[in-house]
């Protein structure tokens, strides 16, 4: 069964998770430093490619309210490009307040968070794709 990569999109940094091969449980993978990678679409496709990746799941920020603002904007164009440099299906899910979540988690294992950013990432991509999988489950 093909994996699912879970992408939680910011600028400076991107959080990324997979799926075990049953579709069942989230797994971190390293988060990608958008200043320090060259291109962030070759990278992500190495990884579909290397983990045999059938789909990708993007949290996709809304306001509290539903509505759609400039943050959701940019996650739109940033699917739109990497549907067009990678060709796998794109799947939205509504990520508000992973990373509120995140740093809770964080908080709960006393760990310092401003030296931890990248991990905050991590977490709100597992957390985006576990929700996912936990839809399909529930299907």
């Amino acid at each position: 069964m093909p994996r699912i990569l879970g992408i939680d999109y910011g600028e400076r940094r991107i959080g990324l998770a997979i799926s075990d091969p049953l579709g069942i449980i989230a797994q971190t993978l390293p988060t990608l430093d958008t200043k320090k990678v060259k291109d962030v679409f070759d990278e992500i496709k190495k990884i579909v490619e290397e983990k045999d990746v059938g789909k990708i799941v993007l949290g996709f920020p809304r306001n509290m309210d539903g509505t759609t603002g400039e943050r959701g904007e940019k996650v739109k164009e940033f699917a739109n490009k990497l549907k067009e440099k990678i060709g796998k299906e794109i799947d939205f899910w509504d990520e508000r307040l992973t990373s509120v979540e995140s740093l809770k988690l964080l908080r709960e294992e006393k760990r310092k968070i401003k030296r931890e950013k990248k991990i905050v990432d991590q977490i709100s991509a597992v957390l985006i794709l576990q929700g996912y999988l936990n839809n399909l489950a529930h299907r």
